[in-house]
């Protein structure tokens, strides 16, 4: 018996050493990933060394850190799926015994530990000790700067967890409620990232279906449209015309003091926008006939089907979820991993739950910055604050880690969130998980429609030329970006 118990003792140890060193290769690769992108838009700074050089870094590494929490999280339920499928489809093979649930349940486990340390530690200390001076009449440095950082992230801590505390005794007043109210790990911690993952389910309400309209916009601009009854020499020629005139007059303000300033920067912008136009059409000009005619039909046609299949299957989720109990996020039990498959036809409907879902996450994020309350969070490459890029690194955050829910909510995925992720109360109310499938389908397609049909009469009107004319009240055309010097729009 001992023995055993000694073999027994061996294998648990040596199975955690290996779950400890998958989770940190896994994380290792996140924070490179992370570091490479953020520092790709950040401000590049002076090369001497002073305090505030030390403080940037500092935050700097807290925001790769959280961006890799971030990635982390949206990588967690797409890899538990192919991790389910892996060891239902080889049950016996010695060489993925390593992808067992006790790794997926850690996993999950350890990326919500730390998007609470990111999302209520990390990242507010990385935006006061940003904005940090120290307290007046103590010395300076960083030690004062991390003096004042603490206490000011005290004081916050004061004032959250006494909202908290205030909203949860109006809204359960019974005596076992009023007692958890003094327990802060088992009822505090819980609560408020329950009620930031409903914040990061409402935020992705609003961005997806925007990102979903938005995302044929975004590629129309990465990719070469194709030429229907249009005269690029002409154009190109009529863009020429306009940047030399522009160019004359803007030679003709600097030679007199009194133009100079706005009048002259205003010239600049319009000759950017032309220099610009140029470039595109010239590359239009360039582009491949099977570029133009083939590459992006078969892009947008990808577009459509992802997002017509994510509202059929959000809408026979609503009726799942009004003849099934079980279709509830917190309706079904946990059944381990590898034991049953979640998806009805295997691995390839396994395979489309993750595309939609990276699908998804593309789609929210392009929408967040769509949005006009958040465009001044767009990164700017080589320019971006890190002030801005702690609002990034947060909003990201919160989008992601409200994706693996959303995805569970929607009926995107069948598969049963683990750990920490399944303990949301909200989850199990029936009337907020039925509307926010009705609000996403009824959202989401209010937006196709008006996508489709204002670029359908667009390109209508720019085929029979009556996009020349003076149509719209707006001086500056979004597809076009043609502009004149008084906001009127050029004929080309």
């Amino acid at each position: 018996m001992e023995e055993d118990d000694v073999t027994i003792r061996e294998q648990n140890f040596h199975s955690q050493v290996r779950e400890y060193i998958i989770c940190f290769l896994l994380f290792a690769v996140l924070y490179i990933v992370s570091y490479c992108i953020i520092t790709r838009y950040k401000r590049k700074s002076d090369d001497h060394e002073d305090e505030d050089a030390v403080v940037n870094r500092i935050s700097l590494y807290l925001c790769t850190f959280t961006l890799a929490v971030s990635g982390g999280a949206v990588f967690l339920l797409p890899f538990s799926i192919i991790s389910n499928e892996i060891l239902l489809s080889f049950p016996k093979n010695y060489y993925i015994q390593w992808l067992n649930g006790s790794l997926i349940h850690g996993l999950w486990n350890l990326v919500s530990l730390f998007s609470n340390l990111c999302l209520f530690v990390l990242m507010p200390f990385a935006y006061f000790f940003l904005e940090s001076e120290g307290f007046a009449g103590s010395k300076k440095g960083i030690r004062a700067r991390i003096l004042e950082t603490f206490v000011m992230l005290f004081l916050l801590a004061l004032l959250i967890l006494g909202i908290v505390w205030v909203a949860s005794a109006l809204i359960d007043n019974d005596a076992a409620s009023m007692e958890s109210l003094y327990d802060l790990w088992e009822f505090y911690l819980p609560y408020l990232y329950s009620c930031i993952s409903l914040m990061g389910g409402l935020l992705l309400l609003m961005c997806t279906p925007v990102g979903l309209s938005r995302m044929f916009t975004v590629m129309g601009q990465l990719l070469v449209k194709p030429t229907i009854l249009e005269d690029l020499d002409e154009q190109i020629y009529c863009i020429h015309l306009q940047e030399e005139a522009l160019q004359r007059r803007l030679n003709g303000s600097c030679t007199h003091a009194y133009t100079r300033g706005s009048f002259t920067h205003q010239l600049n912008k319009e000759l950017d926008n032309i220099r610009n136009q140029r470039n595109k059409l010239e590359r239009r000009k360039k582009a491949s006939g099977w570029e133009k005619n083939l590459l992006y039909p078969i892009v947008m046609l990808i577009l459509l089907t992802g997002t017509t299949i994510s509202v059929l299957m959000v809408a026979l989720n609503i009726l799942y979820l009004l003849v099934d109990e079980t279709a509830m996020p917190k309706g079904s039990t946990d059944r381990g991993i590898g034991n049953t498959s979640l998806s009805t036809f295997g691995v390839a409907q396994a395979a489309l739950e993750i595309i939609l879902m990276f699908y998804l996450m593309v789609s929210s994020v392009v929408g967040f910055y769509s949005l006009r309350v958040f465009e001044v969070l767009t990164p700017r490459k080589d320019d971006t604050t890190m002030t801005t890029i702690i609002g990034c690194c947060v909003s990201i955050l919160v989008l992601s880690s409200a994706l693996p829910v959303m995805s569970r909510t929607l009926g995107i995925t069948r598969f049963d969130l683990l750990g920490d992720f399944g303990r949301f109360n909200w989850l199990g109310n029936f009337y907020i998980v039925l509307s926010y499938n009705m609000l996403f389908a009824v959202v989401t397609t209010l937006c196709l429609v008006r996508k489709f049909t204002s670029a359908v009469r667009e390109e209508l009107l720019k085929a029979l030329g009556l996009d020349k004319l003076q149509l719209s009240n707006s001086p500056t055309d979004p597809e076009s970006g043609k502009l004149s010097a008084n906001g009127h729009q050029k004929t080309l």
